[in-house]
């Protein structure tokens, strides 16, 4: 009696379409977390955005508070992974490459991407379960965007007030995108940015000295 081969399992094209769908809601839930807020931002509404079933959505993510989370998260870390990619393409050195740097800094804070996280911080302050995740969630994108700061402007964190100006800019930027928030800022943002890349150049360069 000959063997019967298995038929094989088509794990891999599974797997991928589960992959497929967990990124598309996690995209959907920021765009909705930004246009509509936490309390229009239901699984349901993200579920539907995102052109899959309430189950299939619950399926990749059990609760609201682990949806809304790990999506603020998947975009955080697409935005740093397409900072570092963007990096070589930056000026080398001096002013020009301060001011690139700073521009991709303040374009963070000022896009859909800020907008989405502000909602969820604002909803974690009345939401028990929110609260831990998102504090934890701050605190880690904080240290990688103070990171990559230190990392694409090449500063030398040991010199004496290099660590506190490099905060004191990325302070900047998140005011730059509260202040856009109800209005469009862009043209007082342009200049608040270009006297600041100024300041932070000139510090910089006095580190180094």
């Amino acid at each position: 009696m000959g063997l019967v081969t298995p038929r094989a399992t088509p794990r891999a094209p599974q797997q991928d379409r589960s992959r497929a769908t967990r990124r598309r809601l996690l995209e959907a839930a920021v765009s909705c977390l930004a246009e509509h807020g936490w309390a229009g931002s239901t699984v349901s509404v993200v579920a539907e955005r995102a052109g899959v079933t309430r189950g299939a959505a619950q399926h990749h993510f059990p609760t609201r508070e682990d949806l809304f989370t790990a999506a603020i998260e998947h975009v955080a870390d697409e935005w740093l992974r397409t900072l570092r990619e963007r990096a070589d393409a930056l000026p080398r050195t001096g002013a020009p490459r301060t001011r690139a740097v700073l521009d991709m800094l303040v374009d963070l804070y000022t896009g859909p991407l800020f907008r989405a996280a502000l909602r969820l911080w604002v909803a974690a302050t009345d939401e028990d379960p929110l609260r831990a995740r998102v504090t934890a969630l701050e605190l880690r994108l904080g240290r990688e965007a103070h990171r990559l700061a230190i990392e694409l402007l090449d500063a030398d964190e040991s010199a004496p007030g290099v660590r506190e100006i490099i905060q004191a800019t990325l302070d900047m930027a998140r005011g730059l995108g509260l202040a856009n928030l109800l209005s469009d800022d862009s043209a007082r943002r342009a200049g608040v940015v270009r006297e600041w890349a100024r300041v932070l150049d000139r510090s910089l360069a006095h580190s180094h000295s």
